[in-house]
């Protein structure tokens, strides 16, 4: 994806009026003709997107009756229909779902008209010497209106990060350096937080390239959004997906897939990862949840936190940063058993107290929940059956599996208009990537499953983090 500017947005407030009649505007979020229009209120929404994933869910099961009893007859039945509803009724819910709730949300433009408040961004690094010049250079183009303060928080690093960005410093007073012993990115980054007196804090990765609108829209949304949102995700997109297939994979599940969750979470009002390579924050609320935590999924732990303390997260799609995917297989598998292992440690953290919540973030928090379980049917089904569907025996995959497919495409093909519509708007371009959308759709599962698998394994045990 080339790399230029200019705006677009995302509904993510709610009117708690039921089904009301509005005034229709080209961009309102109501549906209708004429000169009024219905407006369905969020929790209606997250309704009818429950009902139509539960009404797949039942009609698939009906039809996975015969296929429940074939397999029974092979494995005993209760491991057929955790091996069936792993693999099928399961997804088939979620995928239905999360479709649904592409197609309820309405973007709104955010306005841009308005005072915006001081902010500070931190930088965490360690011996990232290569990338952290460009990445600070990319930062303090920003066209932000407001005062905007840069940290280096340098995690002790042995190589010349700190020195590079010292002196950038000296040409930059926007720039200062905050160093620490050597221990671990959340201590980078509370050292930096002590520090700022600013009423909203970013963050961004070493090797995240900022596009000069990013910061603006991103607070321009926690602006326009309601006053207890804590915290907007950007939209991190891979910059190097000529890099290898690997990188090209992961260009289209960051592209379309993420960014379709962060979309329907942010729709009900719980983005469950402000990540730490591009996200906004109050700062309060950060202090309030007690700074980021010493965990290897540091960025979802506070996320998590931050949601427990009554917060809400939300994403904006037109805040775009780029970043480097892992171009080599061993990096990637440590990235995603990270991720992976993240997610167990807010569940543990804060996932009980969460579920117990009313609001609507509960059900994706449920949906982790089950994560270890799908992925763990995946790794030990789905290759057990693609070898048997070789030999003509389709016990396992099968037409009952094979359906989940077009619904995947169809959220790959409503996510990828959204996405160009973004793009478009903001003079970008997406790239002709044919190769890596179809390993993608294809093998990319393949891949990821056992991967997460490994890192709800590690976590679970509590085993030594690498990171």
């Amino acid at each position: 994806m080339s790399v230029q500017p200019t705006l677009l947005a995302e509904e993510t407030a709610s009117s708690d009026a039921v089904l009301t009649l509005a005034p229709a505007t080209p961009s309102s979020p109501l549906w209708g003709v004429g000169r009024f229009r219905f407006y369905l209120r969020v929790r209606t929404r997250f309704l009818l997107t429950v009902l139509f994933g539960a009404g797949w869910a039942a009609f698939s099961t009906w039809l996975a009756l015969g296929w429940i009893d074939d397999l029974g007859r092979v494995v005993t039945l209760p491991v057929a229909i955790a091996v069936i509803c792993g693999v099928a009724i399961i997804p088939g819910y979620l995928n239905v779902q999360l479709a649904s709730s592409l197609l309820f949300d309405r973007p709104t433009p955010i306005g841009f008209v308005q005072s915006y408040p001081d902010v500070t961004m931190i930088i965490a690094a360690y011996d990232e010497e290569a990338a952290i010049r460009e990445t600070l250079e990319y930062a303090l183009r920003q066209d932000y209106p407001g005062r905007l303060e840069i940290i280096l928080a340098d995690d002790g690093s042995t190589d010349a990060t700190p020195a590079i960005a010292q002196a950038v410093a000296e040409t930059h007073p926007r720039v200062r350096v905050v160093t620490t012993l050597h221990g671990g990115k959340s201590v980078a980054l509370n050292a930096a937080l002590a520090t700022i007196r600013t009423p909203l804090v970013a963050t961004i990765d070493a090797d995240t390239l900022l596009m000069p609108y990013a910061l603006r829209h991103a607070v321009a949304r926690m602006l326009a959004a309601p006053p207890d949102t804590v915290a907007v995700a950007g939209s991190v997109l891979v910059r190097n997906s000529r890099a290898g297939v690997l990188a090209r994979m992961q260009e289209w599940d960051y592209f379309l897939a993420i960014a379709s969750v962060k979309r329907q979470q942010a729709l009900f009002q719980g983005t469950l990862v402000a990540q730490g390579a591009f996200s906004v924050y109050r700062t309060d609320a950060v202090r309030r949840a007690g700074g980021w935590p010493n965990k290897i999924g540091e960025d979802i732990v506070l996320t998590w936190a931050l949601i427990r303390n009554g917060g809400r997260t939300i994403f904006e799609p037109s805040a775009i940063a780029f970043t480097d995917a892992p171009v080599r297989f061993l990096h990637f598998v440590r990235q995603r058993r990270r991720w992976a292992r993240g997610m167990i440690e807010g569940l543990r953290e804060h996932g009980g107290h969460l579920l117990r919540g009313r609001r609507l973030h509960v059900h994706a928090v449920a949906a982790n929940c089950l994560f270890p379980y799908l992925d763990t049917v995946y790794t030990v089904a789905i290759p057990v059956g693609l070898v048997l569907a070789l030999t003509g025996n389709f016990i396992i995959v099968g037409p009952m599996t094979a359906a989940v497919l077009p619904i995947s495409l169809t959220i790959a093909l409503t996510m990828y208009v959204r996405q160009r519509a973004v793009f478009g708007k903001l003079g970008l371009r997406v790239r002709r990537n044919v190769l890596g959308f179809v390993l993608y759709v294809l093998v990319y599962q393949l891949v990821m499953s056992p991967i997460s698998v490994s890192g709800y394994a590690t976590e679970l045990v509590r085993a030594r983090r690498v990171w």
